[in-house]
């Protein structure tokens, strides 16, 4: 079974309809849904998820209440599987930002890697491709690519 680990940027999509993306990550969740294959998030996604959808519009948020945010976590949670958070993660964590000299923003991206690699999952559905590339044993893949394959 090939695990796929979802960015924190599809979820936020999958939830939105009226996203310009949305039937894109629709169409590529769908041709993803194999036995096969388990599309996966991790805690570290339902955090960034949160922070962006508790947040006020004006600061690139969705401006919902905590009980609309819980509702839609609920949402994810049915339709997705939890990688859970081990000690391997931090170490792995650790290994990858001083190896790849990771700074700033990315250690966040740093850490879903680490997840993905205590966890054995060697794929991530992104709109941020690029942002992954520097992270050996790992394959980032825009929903595009997924749509567009035969």
């Amino acid at each position: 079974m090939m695990l796929m680990l979802l960015d924190t940027n599809i979820l936020l999509r999958f939830v939105q309809p009226h996203d310009p993306h949305y039937a894109l990550i629709m169409a590529a969740i769908s041709r993803l849904t194999a036995p096969s294959i388990r599309l996966c998030f991790s805690p570290q996604n339902l955090v960034e998820f949160w922070s962006t959808a508790t947040r006020p519009p004006t600061a690139n948020g969705f401006g919902w209440s905590p009980s609309e945010a819980e509702r839609e976590v609920v949402k994810l949670e049915s339709f997705f599987q939890l990688l859970p958070d081990t000690p391997d993660i931090h170490t792995e964590w650790r290994r990858l930002v001083v190896s790849c000299g990771v700074s700033g923003k990315q250690v966040h991206d740093a850490r879903l890697v680490a997840v993905m690699k205590a966890h054995g999952v060697t794929h991530l559905l992104t709109f941020n491709v690029s942002d992954f590339t520097r992270f050996p044993g790992i394959t980032a893949v825009h929903p595009q690519e997924i749509v567009a394959a035969p």
